[in-house]
């Protein structure tokens, strides 16, 4: 697991996350990022609540973001020995919904460039009945510079992480009380 103090973003993080800020209320995406991770104590205290376990705590996710209703976007640390990085990034909605987005930080930054955020990624249905995803040019820009091995559609990255991590909701929904 990841030292559980360390809350700065890695740099294809922050970059990414500098351009989805410009782009807030603006491209139909409904993604609000965080300037750092979520301290330690408030990623427990959400977690908490948003299972119903006082039992849990929050240190296998490293949030980085929500939705509008208060959803997070996280690194999910289930891949021990691994950089931060290195793992899959997930969406827990305020609704009780929940998703593997991408595999590793490198296929979000394209998820990201395809025009879709976390819950759109997450979500099976369409999140608009007129929203359509607008692939975005800073953002290509930043999966291109960090991650250009990795190209892919959001779609084909959302279903090999949906593949790799068949069981998340039930290992999730095991935690709920």
């Amino acid at each position: 697991m990841m030292p559980n103090d360390d809350r700065e973003f890695p740099a294809p993080l922050a970059a990414a996350m500098a351009v989805r800020l410009d782009l807030v209320g603006e491209d139909g995406v409904d993604f609000e990022p965080f300037e750092a991770f979520l301290p330690a104590g408030e990623t427990t205290d959400w977690f908490r609540a948003w299972t119903g376990n006082g039992e849990v705590d929050g240190d296998g996710f490293r949030v980085f973001g929500q939705d509008g209703t208060g959803g997070y976007a996280a690194f999910w640390l289930v891949r021990p020995g691994r950089v931060l990085v290195e793992q899959p990034v997930v969406f827990l909605g305020s609704e009780g919904e929940t998703g593997v987005v991408a595999r590793d930080l490198g296929a979000f930054l394209w998820v990201l460039a395809d025009g879709f955020g976390p819950w759109e990624a997450a979500v099976s249905y369409e999140p608009e009945p007129d929203w359509i995803p607008r692939p975005h040019r800073e953002l290509t820009a930043v999966a291109e510079q960090f991650a250009p091995h990795r190209r892919a559609t959001a779609a084909v990255v959302i279903e090999q992480a949906t593949r790799e991590f068949p069981d998340f909701d039930d290992i999730i929904m095991k935690l709920v009380r």
